[in-house]
């Protein structure tokens, strides 16, 4: 089959087109018709993600696809539109993976939506739901807005009935922000504090940070009284700290929010959270897939992913 390899922990570049076996084993055998682009498997290629893994692979977190073959008690038949979380491998015309960790397709859907709906928005989901609770009402900023993660997180606060404030670095998509269900656009340049203030009034209940960097001290002072910020990711490079007595003087928390990690402790949240999905996807939620890239472009995808040069979501078609 033809796959994309990389062949050392040296960023996207490092990966090239290869031939090799089909996957062999236990499991539901897909036949792979588009793949997710995401930041952890962008990590991956460089060996900062938190699972290690030792070149030669092939990366691809998440795909969506057909059935060729399954177990007779999986639940799966051949000819099946499903999508998959897998543990790499996803860059390729076939994957094999655990039954656990397959779904059936939406019919709404099609297949870049099927591998879109994945990483970000399970991500997402998870952390405003199960983390922060967040209740209908509530006022969300969601910081890194026009990336995968944020655009998720903007789509999925809406869809749990919030009020959803978009904060981005990078102008010129705020009527992208605002299709996605966001009530108002911030830029996070100087005074962006005081313009979500002047929004608010007294702050936000829920601040989503994929970002980290230099806006978290901000993004701790716009929280209201029982405030919660979420830590999703470090995309803005540094690993901030905090003094700790700001959280007691204002009452506010900062919560982790390790979706991957959770997983490896409590795989049954695996179809929980998709199966909240699935309904929101009724009520009409659809991923923002705003790139297609055929397989042999994965390089190029994900150093496009690393430059910001993507808003919304990128996928592999095969």
């Amino acid at each position: 089959m033809k796959a994309m390899l990389l062949r050392e922990l040296a960023g996207p570049q490092a990966i090239e087109r290869a031939e090799l076996p089909d996957p062999a084993g236990e499991g539901v055998l897909i036949e792979v018709r588009a793949a997710g682009i995401c930041y952890p498997d962008l990590l991956v290629t460089h060996g900062r993600y938190q699972v290690q893994m030792q070149p030669p692979f092939v990366p691809g977190s998440e795909v969506s696809g057909v059935v060729l073959t399954a177990p007779d008690d999986s639940g799966f038949r051949p000819g099946e539109r499903v999508s998959a979380m897998t543990n790499q491998g996803g860059y390729a015309e076939r994957v094999l993976v655990p039954p656990a960790v397959v779904r059936k397709l939406p019919r709404s859907l099609d297949f870049a939506d099927g591998a879109a709906l994945l990483a970000n928005h399970h991500t997402a989901h998870f952390a405003l739901y199960r983390r922060a609770g967040l209740v209908a009402g509530e006022t969300v900023l969601v910081l890194g807005a026009a990336g995968g993660v944020g655009s998720a997180a903007i789509q999925v606060a809406k869809a749990l009935g919030a009020r959803v404030l978009a904060g981005v670095r990078r102008s010129g998509h705020d009527e992208f922000l605002r299709g996605l269900g966001a009530d108002e656009v911030t830029a996070l340049g100087e005074g962006w504090r005081e313009r979500v203030g002047e929004l608010t009034g007294r702050g936000v209940d829920i601040v989503v940070d994929p970002v980290g960097g230099e806006v978290f001290d901000d993004a701790v002072r716009v929280l209201a009284p029982e405030g919660r910020l979420l830590v999703l990711g470090f995309a803005g490079g540094a690993i901030p700290r905090i003094k700790v007595n700001r959280l007691l003087l204002r009452n506010v928390s900062i919560v982790g929010a390790g979706w991957g990690e959770f997983l490896r402790t409590h795989p049954e949240a695996l179809a929980e959270t998709a199966g909240a999905l699935e309904t929101l996807v009724d009520k009409g939620l659809r991923p923002p897939v705003t790139r297609r890239y055929p397989l042999e472009q994965a390089s190029r995808a994900l150093a496009d992913l690393e430059e910001g040069r993507i808003v919304g979501k990128a996928v592999l078609t095969v």
